[in-house]
């Protein structure tokens, strides 16, 4: 199982590589940029709102989506991170950036399906215009922001990998995501502050 999970990662970044990304913006919020509100639609109908979270200390921001390997081989650790952060303050909010033209698993209805499958326990919101995507500089899915609240504003203090092993959750030797709430949390300066991440290319619309 293990061995075919790896096989189709290795085809999705050779088919990444190999579709065109015009319109990608390469730009996107930098660590220390104040991030803009967003609004878009859960898979339970309602609409979310980064503006709307009051109680928190900051959010982790994941870019997924449904068809991705690495996307489902993140699934249930992005579960845990909500699972360890969200009653310390740091929720997740995952973003579907993709295109279901392109993808037909990565439908609305099929993002219902997963998240009701999967109980999670956090938004998984959709993406339609892919502005929210573009405005963050995201580029592959899964993609990881982890934001620090302080007063009405949104700050970004991480970019990058959830982890260090895509592949195989034993073999993980540093936990990115996880380290820099944890810093956070404990007032601490995130160390590592950027890395870049693996997964799939996301198919910008035209």
């Amino acid at each position: 199982m293990k061995i075919c999970l790896w096989v189709s990662m290795v085809l999705c970044v050779l088919m990444a590589s190999q579709t065109s990304v015009s319109g990608q913006n390469s730009g996107g919020y930098q660590i220390g940029d104040a991030v803009a509100n967003f609004r878009l639609k859960n898979t339970d109908g309602n609409m979310v709102s980064l503006a709307d979270l009051n109680n928190v200390k900051g959010v982790i921001v994941i870019f997924t989506s449904n068809h991705c390997p690495f996307a489902k081989a993140y699934e249930d650790r992005i579960i845990a991170l909500n699972g360890k952060f969200a009653s310390q303050g740091f929720p997740v909010i995952a973003i579907n950036p993709s295109d279901p033209g392109t993808h037909q698993d990565d439908t609305f209805e099929k993002m219902k399906e997963r998240a009701s499958a999967k109980n999670y326990g956090y938004p998984y919101l959709v993406d339609d215009s892919q502005q929210t995507a573009k405005a963050f500089g995201a580029a592959r899915t899964p993609q990881a922001y982890v934001l620090q609240k302080s007063g009405a504003k949104f700050t970004v203090r991480y970019i990058g990998m959830i982890d260090d092993n895509p592949q195989d959750p034993a073999g993980v030797t540093k936990l990115y995501a996880e380290e820099a709430v944890a810093n956070l949390i404990g007032g601490k300066p995130v160390v590592t502050t950027i890395t870049k991440p693996v997964g799939c290319a996301i198919k910008w619309k035209n």
